[in-house]
């Protein structure tokens, strides 16, 4: 598994979401290292981490995860995770909170916690919908397609893919094979809210104000869940706050992150 490491003090670990890999936090990891000691890694399939002959799962995620913090020594260590990779930062806190000082989770997708909400059954019928035209496409070894179907249409809205730089189209289309893995993962997308429960170290939940309502409502579900959790809403920001919103989301982090730990 590939990782860098930047900065001294309190061990922070970032975990980046589907399609991408460690260079999402490349805004922001000078911004964090001057008060953390920073590691961002690339997931299990993600560009220079290996692959696997296997179905994969959102558990070996969690498992890896667990891995570098005890690896690296970090641990009680604060985790910070975007969509996908707040999915597994919840997981973690849920599994091992001993590991875990503080979560800072940005619009995790975990969709199934609507699907008994009749108000979102369109919602997610239309995310269903989406999702099968990219893994057709995937299936099909039509890579770029599906990567820009993923951004047009799921991720970050029409004509997101043409405004992405070269480098991070390259990327998308580099690690579409692993999302369409992620795709046949029967847990990927599910939290267990009772577990999350017993989580009792802080929180940090975070959303934009230009992303779909339906990630409001995964939050509010996970608020209720979490006995210490907080929330931050972004004026202007989406589902990738560390791109457009780099020093925003870094200060918020500082300040909520560093307090705890004094706290502690």
């Amino acid at each position: 598994m590939f990782y860098e490491e930047a900065g001294r003090g309190p061990g922070l670990v970032l975990v980046h979401g589907s399609w991408v890999d460690h260079h999402e936090w490349d805004q922001m990891v000078p911004l964090l290292a001057k008060h953390f000691r920073v590691v961002s890694y690339d997931r299990r399939g993600h560009s220079k981490s290996s692959l696997t002959n296997h179905q994969g799962s959102v558990h070996e995620d969690v498992e890896d995860l667990l891995a570098l913090i005890r690896l690296l020594r970090l641990d009680p260590a604060v985790v910070m995770g975007n969509s996908f990779g707040a999915l597994i930062a919840l997981r973690l806190a849920a599994a091992h909170p001993e590991v875990i000082a503080a979560i800072v989770g940005h619009e995790p997708p975990g969709l199934w916690l609507l699907a008994e909400d009749l108000a979102y059954s369109e919602v997610l019928q239309g995310f269903t919908t989406h999702v099968g035209d990219v893994a057709e496409a995937l299936k099909a070894g039509n890579n770029a397609q599906g990567a820009e179907l993923f951004v047009d249409s799921i991720a970050l809205g029409p004509g997101s893919w043409e405004r992405l730089p070269p480098d991070q189209r390259e990327t998308f289309v580099r690690n579409a094979p692993t999302f369409l893995d992620e795709l046949g993962d029967p847990d990927g997308l599910s939290l267990d809210l009772g577990k999350l429960q017993g989580y009792t170290g802080p929180v940090l939940l975070t959303q934009g104000d230009q992303s779909p309502p339906m990630f409001a409502s995964i939050l509010d579900r996970l608020q209720l869940a979490l006995p210490n959790a907080q929330r931050v809403t972004w004026a202007g920001a989406g589902h990738v706050p560390h791109l457009t919103h780099p020093h925003e989301y870094a200060e918020t982090v500082i300040k909520y992150a560093v307090q705890d730990d004094a706290a502690s």
